[in-house]
């Protein structure tokens, strides 16, 4: 493979379009923000990486992931009621139990998760834990702007430094 590609540990700069399979657009990087990622170390979807291993500079792409390579299909075991009273106290937002709403939690071991706000009972909550793009294919197409290689800190610390990414 050539050192002017995309390879594992390549620090990568694309700007993309992602639309979903009825058209829609969900995200979108652009030249003067791109998506700045470490290739190969799981900072995007492996599908998503693998599409991208090889390219140069300058090269276009465009593919679509099945909803399995991409965020899973939508379970429905992830669809729980909670006890309202654990979103309640007084700190919480008046708000926060609207309909829509994302909200940030933890499972039993204390792991991050995000979950939406589907019904408001009068004692329980009923929250659905999928990721937003659960169920859905997933049509990327942009363009790489960028390639150079991760250094060690950027490897150890498992994120891009510097210009667009994080500054210590």
């Amino acid at each position: 493979m050539s050192e002017n590609a995309i390879n594992p540990n390549s620090v990568v700069g694309v700007s993309y379009q992602l639309k979903l399979s009825n058209g829609e657009l969900a995200d979108e990087a652009t030249n003067e923000q791109p998506l700045l990622f470490i290739h190969g170390i799981g900072q995007t979807l492996s599908d998503f990486d693998s599409q991208l291993t090889g390219l140069t500079i300058g090269d276009t792409f465009e593919f679509t992931l099945t909803a399995a390579q991409g965020y899973g299909e939508h379970n429905p075991n992830y669809i729980v009621d909670l006890e309202k009273q654990i979103f309640e106290g007084p700190d919480v937002p008046e708000d926060l139990l609207t309909v829509g709403n994302m909200l940030p939690m933890q499972d039993q071991e204390g792991n991050p998760l995000d979950g939406k706000v589907l019904e408001v009972g009068d004692d329980t909550v009923k929250m659905d834990f999928n990721h937003p793009l659960a169920g859905e294919a997933l049509s990327f197409s942009g363009k790489v702007l960028s390639i150079r290689e991760a250094t060690q800190d950027e490897l150890s610390h498992g994120h891009v430094h510097g210009e667009g990414g994080v500054q210590h």
